[in-house]
């Protein structure tokens, strides 16, 4: 891309564009600035004609990001992690945010769903060439998903969770927590999404879920309380994407492969599947977060919301396999391959994202400590 970078338009982005380590913009940071300030605008349909400059530029860096991270051998780090901002930005406008409500004016813009449909065409494709889908096709579905379930209750340790584990350091722990808390702060809201309609066991099994990670209506008790909470103890931003630039490709690309799912009905089983290993292996992992912090010598409330998940989603990992995914298999037997398929993409993405995370915890420990936040 040209170096010679259109005047950004003087509008106010809803999410921070710019890493507060980064003295100048890239191209592909311009182009995302220009793009956080396009889907602000009062009817931007109606006015795309009047930044045409910002547009093809913005379009041209997409174009080219696309074709860098997906169709390159190694695929450009830069242009992963464009696309996957681009595309979380339109995705996040399908939750609601307690905030202005005009930042909603384009929530469903023929433009936006376009760009949308751009990336999700080319990125997906992608996606399902890391899994051999002809051969889940031919797997005895339900002994496949009870031998994964099993296998994933209490996996091998990698190497990044004995980092965590044995290495992590205390800002090490408030970059873990900065970075989870984006989805930590909003936590089953993409499950919400998938509720709507005809009543069975299945749904109110997932119904179920949902209401134990809200606090069955008690904000006191809704897990993203306690994991504020843990924030609050290590003097972080409880603000909902405060630290939407420390968050890697690979996480974000977890979080709108879910977008996805849930958007589109007939991806009904896939999401299911992908729900069922979070659930299963989700304890797991959360004792190696709760380990860290204990061998860290930190408090209660800097712990509690691992304590609290690895109860909860011991019973929720039972209840996805036996109440969910299994009847799911009775129900659609010709495309029940697909909620294998949903499983592993679920733990191949996961596994993608937990080695991206260490490598930016390890980073921050050795060059910037996050800012200290005093709680009022």
């Amino acid at each position: 891309m040209q170096s010679n970078l259109v005047k950004p338009l003087g509008l106010d982005s809803n999410i921070s564009v710019i890493p507060a380590n980064q003295q100048s913009l890239t191209p592909y940071d311009e182009a995302e600035l220009i793009f956080a300030n396009l889907i602000e605008l009062d009817g931007l349909d109606a006015r795309l004609h009047l930044y045409s400059s910002e547009v093809r530029y913005f379009e041209t860096a997409l174009g080219l990001a696309l074709k860098e991270a997906y169709q390159q051998p190694q695929g450009s780090e830069a242009a992963h992690r464009f696309v996957q901002r681009v595309l979380y930005r339109i995705n996040r406008l399908n939750l609601f945010w307690y905030d202005d409500l005009s930042h909603y004016t384009n929530e469903r813009s023929p433009y936006l769903h376009q760009i949308r449909e751009q990336i999700e065409q080319v990125w997906q494709a992608w996606e399902l060439q890391q899994m051999d889908v002809d051969a889940l096709k031919s797997l005895d579905v339900k002994q496949a998903l009870s031998d994964r379930g099993a296998a994933d209750l209490n996996p091998p340790l990698s190497a990044e969770g004995r980092y965590i584990q044995e290495q992590m350091s205390h800002e090490g722990y408030r970059y873990l927590l900065a970075i989870a808390s984006f989805d930590g702060l909003v936590e089953a809201s993409r499950l919400s999404r998938i509720l709507g309609g005809a009543a069975n066991e299945v749904q109110a099994t997932l119904t179920k879920v949902l209401l134990e990670e809200y606090g069955n209506g008690r904000l006191s008790r809704k897990h993203s309380t306690f994991f504020a909470q843990m924030m609050s103890e290590l003097n972080l931003s409880t603000q909902p994407e405060a630290y939407f630039d420390l968050v890697p490709w690979q996480v974000l690309a977890s979080i709108n492969h879910n977008f996805l799912l849930t958007e589109c009905k007939r991806h009904f089983l896939r999401y299911n599947g992908g729900l069922a290993y979070f659930e299963v292996v989700g304890p797991s992992i959360y004792r190696t977060y709760l380990t860290a912090a204990q061998r860290l010598g930190l408090s209660e409330g800097a712990m509690g919301y691992w304590d609290l998940h690895i109860r909860e989603d011991e019973r929720h990992g039972r209840w996805m396999i036996d109440n969910v995914v299994l009847p799911l298999v009775d129900m659609y037997p010709k495309q029940a391959w697909q909620i294998v398929l949903g499983y592993d993409q679920e733990k191949f993405m996961g596994d993608r994202a937990g080695v991206a995370v260490v490598q930016v915890i390890q980073r921050g420990e050795q060059t910037a400590p996050l800012p200290v936040i005093t709680p009022r």
